[in-house]
């Protein structure tokens, strides 16, 4: 499966861990990336600087569904569900 245009759910809903590019302490969940640009591409794609995380996240009907709406609660609830719980 091909990435929907204009979607980047997988930009937007995940936190990210690791350092990147404006974003030294990572990013965290629900904020876009600020490495996309004004058509939702990852300008980091293809790039030494893009998070593990971010290539590791293939683009599936399960996560993606038939609409960007789908992918976005999908991977709300994945962060949600895996989110560290405090003592």
């Amino acid at each position: 499966m091909q990435c929907r245009p204009g979607c980047a759910a997988c930009c937007i809903a995940p936190s990210i861990s690791s350092p990147l590019p404006g974003l030294p302490l990572g990013k965290p969940a629900g904020m876009p990336c600020p490495q996309l640009d004004d058509e939702l591409r990852c300008r980091l794609f293809g790039q030494p600087e893009r998070p593990a995380v971010c290539g590791s996240l293939a683009p599936g009907p399960e996560m993606c569904g038939e609409r960007r709406e789908h992918a976005m609660a999908w991977l709300t609830r994945l962060e949600r569900d895996t989110e560290p719980q405090l003592p």
